[in-house]
């Protein structure tokens, strides 16, 4: 099996710019694993690596979809597959670097995939509905993927609707057929550094325009239903150019709150998954990871 290095952590945990580091020392390049990345035009409010950043190791999966367009999960593995072959291929180190659980375990894993187009008039049903009728709904259709899903997550349920309405279950993706030997190293900070990290990083993202690349793509004709369902900066922004959060302290408040409950959600998802090696960052995480993955190309490398 190919090897890949992912690196993975919760938001403002420094896992890009570890993962650049890394990809740079190991002579590698980057597969981008943030399901909003992939989106042109989501630029500060997702996180994208800057110009200076992408100069310095090539990034794969950025960039690669318009937001008029659907992006699934099968095609982000898809790409990312393609992505990884093609590094590894050229004799360089794939690095998995990213916060999307779900992406993460698609590549990781290895889903078996269902990739079942969109369906807009269901999904406008749908969306009408509370999340214990989604439940119930999703009970209905499709028994074996209601037990494992996250019921707090409208959208996702709704995803399993959607794929269950077209004759397949959702729960299909939970067939594996891993196709890579993965060594996966994790990043974050205990709640109250981290807290810290996440407000200091909002505002300077907030200083350096934020809001205007908001207002940029609402005034481009992308629309508030579009943006609300980007969730956290999208969402927040865009209830404050409509008025919905009065203030600039009042879109701050709310939108740190649920940038700590989303890091919060990464790392219930991440814990789960008893392989990945948590690296102590009070100390040289950088020079723990490359330790961690100099064992590891060792326990892989062939007998002299």
């Amino acid at each position: 099996m190919q090897k890949l290095i992912v690196i993975l952590g919760t938001n403002a945990s420094g896992k890009s710019d570890l993962g650049i580091r890394l990809a740079g020392h190991f002579g590698g390049e980057i597969v981008s694993a943030d399901s909003r990345q992939v989106y042109r035009g989501l630029d500060l409010g997702s996180g994208k690596i800057t110009p200076a950043q992408a100069a310095t190791v090539k990034h794969h999966l950025i960039d690669v979809a318009n937001l008029s367009e659907y992006y699934s999960l099968a095609q982000y593995q898809r790409e990312a597959y393609s992505a990884i072959d093609s590094i590894s291929g050229a004799g360089k180190t794939p690095f998995l670097v990213g916060g999307t659980g779900l992406y993460i375990s698609a590549i990781v894993e290895g889903y078996q995939m269902v990739d079942v187009p969109p369906n807009d008039s269901l999904r406008a049903e749908l969306e009408s509905l509370a999340l214990p009728q989604l439940v119930e709904r999703l009970e209905k259709t499709d028994p074996d993927a209601a037990i494992r899903i996250d019921k707090s997550n409208g959208r996702r349920l709704i995803r399993a609707i959607e794929i269950a309405s077209a004759g397949y279950s959702g729960s299909a993706a939970r067939v594996k057929s891993p196709r890579y030997n993965c060594l996966q190293l994790g990043l974050t900070w205990p709640r109250k550094i981290l807290g810290e990290r996440i407000e200091k990083r909002l505002r300077e993202r907030l200083a350096n325009g934020m809001i205007d690349e908001v207002a940029g793509l609402r005034s481009r004709g992308v629309s508030d239903i579009r943006l609300d369902k980007l969730g956290l900066e999208y969402r927040y922004i865009t209830r404050y150019l409509r008025g919905e959060l009065r203030t600039m302290d009042e879109l701050f408040a709310q939108l740190e709150i649920a940038i700590r409950q989303f890091a919060k959600g990464q790392f219930t998802w991440f814990k789960r998954d008893s392989r990945i090696i948590w690296l102590d960052p009070f100390k040289d995480y950088f020079q723990e990871a490359c330790h961690r993955i100099g064992e590891w190309e060792r326990k892989f490398s062939p007998a002299p």
